[in-house]
């Protein structure tokens, strides 16, 4: 099976910077493959260049097995993208907005086809309504629906859930694997939300300062054994002696101001158990963040300070 998108050596330099720095990577069919990694780590330049935005300074792209810069046209009619913020006409519904970008595209669909588009991104209801009056995420909805518009292969976002609230983050998510599961689409979604790549992406690539820091299989990078846990109680002080006289006492990461303990995952229901069987009032379990705790593994230097990925 050949990939989708193959990426060789890539590379992106600006006055005094390198955004980009000999990035090598490939999106297979059918993935939801994850570009992760810090504000400014070259995330959004690697997007712009994979869409013809902006040049690179060096190596290659090929999608659909087709050179990039030689067959630009052809390529582009098969991807979509929402870059940042949808470019959307405010003051006009949905529905015109939808039937204006389909024009642009070079198609006229038929009403049901673009009333579907829009049940798909749950908008079917506000089709009608102008764009101002909607929320931030409901726009990102839209601007995914003028991504699909054209029925693509490939499907690009850049941050799709910056600026949206848990709800919103969440319908983001359901939306983008939706768009894999039931469509069929191979989507590339650049984050810096770790716990949403995690939940929704099968691939995943991590970056750091415009290098590529690892690829491959979330499922396979993400050591369940090293799950880091923290334990929620009221009752520290006795939480710590129980675990002291216990076999995590040597895999404890932090006491204080919270208990943290490295585990495999399978084992979460012992601890609870321990802690319950000797009275300790448990409010909870919780794993912690173990992809940010993979990624700081591989990208922090022994007593460096490294800015931490938001929740």
């Amino acid at each position: 099976m050949s990939p989708i998108v193959s990426v060789s050596h890539l590379s992106k330099k600006f006055p005094g910077l390198t955004a980009v720095d000999d990035l090598s990577f490939t999106v297979m069919p059918g993935d939801v493959y994850g570009f992760l990694g810090q504000n400014g780590a070259g995330k959004s330049t690697t997007m712009r260049m994979l869409l013809t935005l902006i040049r690179s300074s060096g190596g290659s792209i090929h999608i659909f097995d087709k050179e990039l810069a030689a067959n630009r046209h052809d390529i582009l009619r098969r991807v979509g993208a929402v870059i940042e913020k949808p470019d959307l006409y405010k003051y006009l519904t949905a529905w015109q907005n939808l039937a204006i970008f389909a024009r642009m595209s070079g198609i006229r669909p038929a009403k049901t086809l673009l009333m579907n588009q829009l049940q798909l991104v749950g908008l079917a209801d506000r089709a009608h309504d102008k764009v101002k009056n909607f929320s931030q995420g409901m726009k990102q909805r839209l601007g995914i629906a003028v991504a699909l518009v054209h029925d693509p292969s490939l499907i690009i976002l850049d941050e799709p859930t910056n600026g949206l609230d848990p709800q919103g983050i969440a319908e983001m998510r359901q939306l983008i694997l939706r768009l894999s599961n039931e469509m069929g689409k191979t989507v590339i979604v650049s984050s810096h939300l770790l716990g949403e790549i995690e939940l929704m992406a099968n691939r995943m690539l991590i970056i750091n300062k415009g290098r590529k820091v690892v690829e491959g299989h979330v499922a396979e990078l993400l050591d369940p054994a090293r799950t880091i846990v923290q334990v929620d109680t009221p009752d520290t002080a006795a939480a710590l002696r129980v675990i002291g006289d216990s076999a995590w006492a040597a895999r404890l990461k932090s006491s204080t101001p919270l208990i943290r303990i490295e585990m495999h995952r399978n084992e979460i229901p012992a601890l609870a158990g321990i802690l319950v069987n000797a009275g300790i009032s448990l409010q909870g379990l919780v794993p912690k963040h173990s992809l940010e705790e993979y990624f700081l593994s591989l990208t922090t230097i022994p007593g460096q300070h490294v800015a931490t990925f938001a929740d």
